[in-house]
């Protein structure tokens, strides 16, 4: 049976959340969150695979956000008391489930489940999910890449080439920082493309990206091999087209694996369904219900009115043989490209990494299963990185890209829309003034302070660009968080823009917004430059 590749890349990214003003903020329950019902268990499945020594490949993007949010201190210690009062709560729904043995069942199942995370981050990891990551890179299994600093969207910053310079190089710099090495490979925010960018991508070093599949169907030439292969956009920098089919067998909320019935439904959460005075203690503030991880429907059916009881037993076979359908589905579709494609095909299923166990429970399971099932004597699919490809297939057809992204039309429509277009021309507006500065005080010789004082303005007009914003205000989750964010952001950076000029620095204040906007440690202010990264 004749071979071909198939690449899963993951994408961990969450907004950089870090508010040490406050003593406890809702937002940060997305890192806990993502860390509890996703991160821990991908890090588990790796571990399970390695013990079984299953060959595989795999691709990680993680964010210079997340990455430096799992570093955190502060962050660490919170979601240590997270989990405690998560456990708390699940020994008191053991005692309120007592006599329905169905859901008592569940509640000791979600007892033993945070027990696991508990001692899996404290003791395993030492609360450095990072390093567990960079075991399995280092065992040969996973390939780790990242995105931009902040994950801007490249497409609507790149009124400035300083601006998409400097969310490319703080990025990869970020990532190299905490491992050691250069990703080979780099995720666009928002897979978001335009082209010149595949210029600035050759200028950090990265070898190859990704792109939805119109981005690559509508090229400059038509791809022979379709969204098969990938096109070299004629510097040597690389172009992967997603597979539809895969997208739609995970992402499809109507035909996708996710949806079926058998699996939990994210959305019935007893930090919604219980009395608050229940379940006051366990929230933020004893007013606004959150989701508390604890959920013991399914998804049921379309549209049914009342929910089932999870089965677990039910959704873990379930996954296990939507893996199967998925391999096969992958070895059918090989065998029928095989004999009209000049080079094996490799087939690139990318997902937000967040999918896979905290949006989509069973997610890691599959994910293990597929990984199993694919590496199996018989099969006809071999998982690769697309560095492994590259290297196996050196010669590719001469393309440029469409201008795309994925998501709702696939053409930025979800990042620029009347929900959130006011944001673009303040940001620009910020962006040429910070490459106004740079441009007039680079030369000088500058002080300790002053140097400080630029880097954070950069710090600042960076985590004002980052996608996250204007997804959610058009999404309409948190909505006033998010418009929060930027307006901090642009303040704290036009104060700060305004003290450099003036030559007024007030050391305290500027200390204060150190603390609460603690990242990129080692960033330079002259990186915002359009000569920034260029020889």
């Amino acid at each position: 049976m004749n071979k071909g590749y198939l690449s899963i890349v993951l994408h961990a990214h969450l907004p950089y959340v870090h508010h040490p003003e406050h003593d406890s903020f809702f937002e940060e329950n997305w890192l806990f969150e993502a860390i509890t019902e996703c991160y821990l268990p991908l890090l588990d499945m790796l571990d399970r695979l390695q013990q079984d020594q299953v060959k595989y490949r795999l691709t990680l993007s993680l964010s210079p956000t997340l990455i430096t949010m799992l570093q955190d201190d502060l962050l660490q210690t919170r979601y240590l008391r997270y989990l405690q009062q998560l456990l708390v709560l699940a020994e008191k729904e053991i005692l309120r489930t007592q006599d329905q043995p169905a859901l008592n069942e569940l509640a000791r199942y979600y007892q033993r489940q945070f027990l696991q995370a508990l001692h899996g981050y404290q003791n395993h990891y030492q609360g450095d999910l990072l390093a567990g990551f960079a075991k399995h890179h280092r065992a040969g299994n996973l390939e780790l890449i990242t995105t931009a600093a902040t994950h801007g969207f490249l497409p609507l910053l790149n009124v400035s080439d300083a601006a998409v310079r400097c969310q490319i190089k703080t990025g990869i710099d970020t990532f190299k920082a905490y491992f050691g090495f250069a990703p080979s490979g780099f995720w666009l925010p928002e897979c978001g493309f335009y082209p010149g960018l595949e210029a600035v991508l050759k200028d950090a070093g990265v070898s190859y990206f990704f792109v939805d599949s119109h981005g690559l169907m509508d090229a400059s030439e038509a791809p022979k091999q379709g969204v098969y292969a990938p096109l070299d956009c004629g510097n040597g920098v690389l172009a992967f087209g997603r597979d539809p089919a895969c997208s739609q067998q995970v992402w499809s909320s109507e035909q996708g694996y996710p949806g079926d019935a058998d699996y939990r439904e994210y959305y019935r959460d007893i930090g919604f369904d219980l009395p608050l005075d229940y379940i006051g203690p366990y929230i933020l503030d004893g007013v606004t219900r959150v989701n508390t991880g604890i959920k013991y429907h399914r998804v049921t059916g379309q549209g049914a009115s009342v929910k089932a009881l999870y089965q677990l037993d039910s959704a873990q076979q379930k996954a296990r043989a939507h893996a199967e359908d998925f391999i096969a589905r992958r070895q059918q579709q090989i065998q029928a490209l095989i004999p009209d494609m000049q080079q094996a095909p490799i087939i690139i299923a990318p997902y937000d990494a967040e999918l896979f166990g905290h949006w989509w429970y069973e997610g890691p399971l599959w994910l293990e299963q597929v990984l199993r099932l694919a590496n199996a004597a018989n099969s006809a699919v071999e998982t690769v990185a697309c560095s492994d490809y590259l290297q196996r297939q050196p010669q590719h057809q001469h393309a440029m890209p469409a201008a795309s992204t994925w998501g709702e039309q696939g053409y930025a429509e979800y990042w620029l829309n009347e929900s959130n277009q006011w944001i673009y021309p303040i940001l620009h507006q910020a962006g040429s003034q910070m490459e106004k500065l740079v441009a007039d005080l680079k030369s000088f010789k500058l002080s300790e302070l002053q140097q400080r004082a630029l880097n954070q303005a950069l710090r600042s007009l960076l985590l004002a660009q980052a996608s996250d914003w204007p997804f959610i205000l058009k999404a309409g989750t948190t909505a006033e968080y998010a418009k929060k964010r930027i307006i901090d952001h642009l303040a704290r950076f036009n104060y700060l823009h305004d003290c450099i000029r003036k030559n007024r620095i007030d050391e305290r204040f500027l200390t204060a917004l150190e603390v609460m906007d603690d990242i990129f440690p080692t960033i330079d202010f002259r990186d915002y430059s359009a000569a920034a990264g260029k020889d």
